[in-house]
């Protein structure tokens, strides 16, 4: 009995300093990635602007459902591991610069990914900066000190890699 009234006291202890450590931390962060790519500019801009091509090469990524455009730029909503997502372009300048912003209002975190492409000798680099933000303090907590803020931008970097070598 006293094991079991132990383990449920650090059980809850460490939730409360979760919880803690989650609300100590600002809502606001911003992250970036960058990766070097064999590909030119206008190449890499296809791919990244592609969204129904998305399931092929992201992994994470089951399937894409696209809603009608707003303000003329794309909409569309990921499936996958994470459940559902929506996202928008907010701004596109082919074949360099595009941001898209998670378009759900009811989501535990939101923001922005800016994707900038500099052109380069071999091809160019592909630079993803996420201004996030990370309303629960507990997926606050989780983000800054078990997944970090660059696993996804890592994880699409790296499905881009592969795509781009293939080709």
């Amino acid at each position: 009995m006293k094991w079991l009234l132990f383990a449920l006291l650090v059980v809850v202890s460490t939730v409360i300093i979760v919880l803690v450590v989650g609300w100590m931390l600002p809502v606001s962060h911003v992250a970036s990635r960058s990766a070097s790519l064999n590909a030119t500019p206008e190449t890499v801009w296809r791919t990244i602007t592609d969204v129904d091509a998305f399931p092929t090469w992201r992994s994470g990524v089951r399937k894409v459902e696209r809603l009608p455009d707003r303000n003329g730029h794309q909409v569309w909503v990921e499936d996958g591991t994470t459940g559902r997502i929506t996202l928008a372009v907010e701004r596109s300048e082919a074949p360099h610069t595009l941001v898209t912003r998670i378009a759900d209002t009811d989501l535990p975190f939101g923001g922005t990914w800016t994707y900038r492409i500099t052109p380069t000798a071999n091809g160019c680099t592909l630079t993803i900066t996420e201004n996030g933000e990370i309303y629960n303090p507990v997926f606050r907590a989780m983000a800054r000190f078990v997944f970090g803020y660059e696993s996804t931008m890592a994880t699409y970097l790296d499905g881009l890699k592969k795509v781009e070598a293939g080709r």
